[in-house]
């Protein structure tokens, strides 16, 4: 079956998105030139962003010409919050921490790797907005600091090689399990354990579908795969009608248990 062919049958749809979803509003990948690696990549080192103040200094100024603070949802964000506002999506899975799925209308988003739009301060906890930081930044101090307790403040998104919180992981492991069709776009699936929810989907019996410029280790699962630019594919596949009826079976309804 084509990928159209399994979104006419899909009536609960869980999403996971990458990077790829948000090229076209302007924001690299996340390994790519000025991509948030490349761009912040001292910053997900957190141990040598909590001990030297000149990289704290450069990871702020990095933060302050990022692309996301101006970057608008594109058609692919606007395709997913169309989705769910048909009341077909269980939850949207988000790699990205640009918060643009939100800005485009969707509210049952899991930011699987955080968010670029908070702080937090890692000697209290106290959690704040990046904007109100950055606005700190651009008044003339080159390293703002928590204002409770004077600790120092790191964005809130998951710094690299740490866990991710096992509240979101929990919930999108749940959100997985109970839907029809798990929704992939724009993510290579390399980065675990986000990309070991696609193995969980198809596991219980959901059917996967990739969209996806390139080929991903995950696509011998796939029950379809649509190649090509999501911001083309997505769109085109949220507008097919939807042709299914009768109950609902997923692995999480206790019913068919």
């Amino acid at each position: 079956m084509d990928a159209r062919g399994v979104m006419a049958a899909a009536r609960r749809i869980t999403v996971l998105t990458g990077a790829g979803v948000s090229t076209e509003s302007g924001i690299p990948d996340f390994r790519g030139p000025g991509g948030v690696w490349t761009a912040l990549g001292r910053e997900f080192d957190l141990d040598g962003y909590l001990g030297d103040p000149a990289v704290r200094r450069e990871v702020w100024r990095t933060r302050l010409a990022h692309p996301v603070w101006t970057a608008e949802p594109n058609a692919a964000h606007r395709a997913l919050a169309r989705l769910e506002h048909d009341g077909r999506v269980r939850a949207l899975l988000t790699q990205n921490v640009d918060g643009l799925h939100q800005r485009a209308g969707s509210s049952a988003v899991v930011e699987l790797h955080g968010s670029l739009w908070g702080t937090v301060c890692v000697e209290c906890g106290a959690v704040g907005s990046m904007p109100a930081a950055l606005d700190r930044l651009r008044a003339g101090d080159p390293d703002p600091r928590c204002l409770v307790c004077g600790g120092v403040l790191r964005s809130t998104t998951v710094a690299f090689g740490r866990p991710l919180d096992p509240d979101v992981l929990r919930a999108a492991r749940a959100a997985v399990l109970d839907c029809e069709v798990l929704l992939v776009a724009g993510t290579s699936l390399l980065v675990e354990p986000a990309a070991g929810l696609v193995g969980l989907a198809a596991g219980v019996g959901a059917a996967v579908v990739i969209c996806n410029d390139e080929a991903t280790p995950y696509d011998g699962v796939a029950a379809a795969i649509a190649r090509g630019p999501v911001g083309v594919s997505l769109p085109e596949l949220v507008a097919v009608p939807v042709v299914a009826d009768g109950p609902l079976r997923t692995w999480g309804d206790p019913s068919t248990w």
